[in-house]
């Protein structure tokens, strides 16, 4: 079983990533909620761009992936569910759950620390929200993720269904919340129970650090709400609020070559722990 899901992976999740991204490409032209302000060419080209180079670093860096490492673990023992003696539904869950928690509090850190800001930023210098924006990351913040999520694959020994399962899930979604599309608001209320919709991480690429710097789930939107991390709707709402943030605000930003020397340019202003942000409390 192991074997043949890792021989059918790259299928499985390339088919899922094109049919998503192309369903949510038609909903985004159908149903905007906002009003593009960039040309579709320039955003689409350089980010889909930056999806190859990602992908090409990626495979070049490392002999095996999350779901491959999940394989080995199984055959050789490692990690925690491997160990002791629950149902392979259980252990799916479990692994499904935790794996997600572990992307959660990356992305947390990845707003922290000053120098993963610099290389975070890049996703959100975007000055257009859609479903590609939701694939544009940085190749060093995609090897440092991918590291990460090595790590917790070992130590937890998650069933290789459940790491493909994961890995689909959260592509999906990731285009899904990053989409430009218009919900109805009863939809999106009972939807952000269950699942991080757009209008959700929406304010997550807010202009104001303090939206920012919050609504960080990918895929379950429990994390935000149970630490404390969670803001309902932008403070100027979704057709007021600025994309972006404050450096990087030109067309010429967009660009491949300077989106990947985003990490060395000016300062790392605006992470979640900077005292000039205006993130602290107004009465101290």
């Amino acid at each position: 079983m192991s074997e043949t899901i890792l021989a059918t992976e790259a299928t499985i999740r390339l088919a899922i990533f094109l049919g998503v991204l192309a369903a949510m490409a038609l909903w985004e032209v159908a149903a905007p909620r906002r009003r593009r302000e960039i040309p579709r060419v320039i955003r689409w080209t350089n980010n889909l761009a930056l999806v190859v180079v990602d992908t090409v670093i990626l495979r070049l860096s490392f002999p095996i992936l999350a779901v491959g490492l999940a394989v080995m673990a199984e055959d050789r023992g490692w990690g925690l569910l491997n160990n002791i003696d629950v149902p392979v539904w259980v252990a799916i869950i479990v692994s499904m759950l935790l794996l997600d928690l572990a992307i959660y509090l990356q992305h947390v850190m990845f707003h922290a620390v000053p120098g993963l800001w610099r290389l975070h930023r890049m996703h959100h210098a975007d000055l257009d929200f859609d479903a590609t924006t939701g694939l544009r990351f940085h190749p060093v913040e995609i090897l440092i993720s991918m590291g990460i999520k090595l790590a917790v694959v070992a130590a937890l020994g998650p069933p290789a269904v459940a790491v493909l399962l994961f890995e689909v899930v959260l592509n999906a979604t990731a285009l899904f919340n990053h989409a430009n599309i218009d919900l109805p608001r009863p939809v999106d209320r009972v939807l952000r129970l269950f699942v991080v919709t757009p209008d959700m991480h929406r304010v997550h690429h807010s202009k104001d650090p303090r939206e920012t710097n919050s609504n960080y789930g990918f895929n379950l939107p429990w994390w935000d709400r149970l630490l404390g991390t969670y803001i309902a709707q932008p403070a100027k709402g979704h057709e007021g609020m600025e994309i972006g943030i404050e450096q990087f605000r030109t067309q010429r930003d967009l660009w491949l070559d300077q989106m990947l020397a985003q990490p060395l340019r000016g300062p790392a202003s605006g992470y979640a722990l900077d005292p000039n942000s205006g993130l602290k409390d107004p009465a101290e």
